[in-house]
């Protein structure tokens, strides 16, 4: 979902609708550029050549970002947020089919160090193929880009919302109230935030859950996360926001914060809550 308002003078302003249909063809072409080279569901696209034959590739124009915070994250993790543990959920069922039936034994997928070579550029070199997945971070990234977008047509005050992954921005400030959703019940909220120029995400294992798994895997034990229900992030990006709900699965917020700014809402299995100082949300759950 994009809510915007176009001020005065801007081309979506001024153009009426054969340029809000320029920026409608612009928005999906971006989504479907986004999703050819990242997506691990395609069969045409980047991620399937580093599947299919080790080698170096060009990295497509806006994945050094992508690829550098995941090298970040990988580090601060110790291995527990890998795009290596591709071949760990379609081993589990969370394949291109969608099937959701574990297929064979899990394995712990490989070090970073042992198949990727990043040069910290527009250069990959794989040491043997394997199943990438951006999951993590890859929708969070995608917000910011059309978010970027928007800009460009000089669209100032605006929400991208990708069902949980969100940017907001307003010229005057305005605040955007938000509820977060209760994990255990999707009718519920477990209170409400307001987001001012900010990211938010949120990530939860009720929705892609199935079997023993949901979309969490930890590539150290081959289960899925129990300890806790949900995670919120706020953060300057929604790449980072993004990539912090799944960081803070595995690890505890002081580490992640020795290297970033954000802020954090984390419900235990308990249902106990903690947050940060600056998560400043109205809570309706003790």
């Amino acid at each position: 979902m994009i809510d915007y308002q176009a001020p005065s003078g801007s081309p979506i302003a001024g153009g009426g609708l054969s340029s809000s249909l320029e920026l409608e063809r612009a928005i999906h072409e971006r989504i479907e550029e986004f999703d050819k080279n990242y997506s691990r569901f395609r069969h045409d696209g980047w991620i399937e050549r580093l599947a299919t034959q080790a080698g170096t590739y060009a990295v497509p124009a806006d994945g050094q970002p992508l690829l550098a915070l995941y090298e970040k994250v990988y580090r601060l993790t110790d291995g527990a947020v890998t795009p290596l543990i591709g071949q760990v959920l379609v081993d589990a069922g969370y394949d291109a089919e969608y099937s959701l039936v574990q297929k064979r034994l899990l394995r712990q997928p490989l070090r970073w160090e042992d198949v990727i070579d990043y040069d910290g550029g527009w250069r990959l070199t794989m040491k043997q193929p394997a199943i990438l997945d951006f999951g993590a971070a890859g929708k969070g990234y995608l917000v910011d880009l059309i978010a970027e977008l928007l800009i460009s047509f000089q669209v100032t005050s605006f929400t991208v919302d990708a069902g949980g992954d969100m940017v907001q921005r307003s010229i005057t400030n305005e605040l955007l109230r938000v509820g977060l959703e209760h994990p255990e019940d999707t009718a519920q909220v477990i209170g409400v935030v307001e987001l001012g120029n900010r990211s938010l995400c949120g990530s939860a294992g009720n929705r892609r859950k199935w079997g023993e798994y949901h979309h969490i895997v930890d590539p150290r034990t081959l289960t899925s996360p129990r300890n806790i229900l949900a995670v919120w992030v706020l953060a300057e990006t929604t790449m980072l926001a993004d990539a912090l709900t799944t960081c803070l699965f595995f690890v505890e917020p002081e580490v992640m914060l020795a290297e970033f700014r954000f802020d954090y809402l984390i419900m235990y299995a308990d249902q106990m809550v903690v947050q940060s100082p600056g998560f400043a949300a109205e809570l309706f759950t003790g």
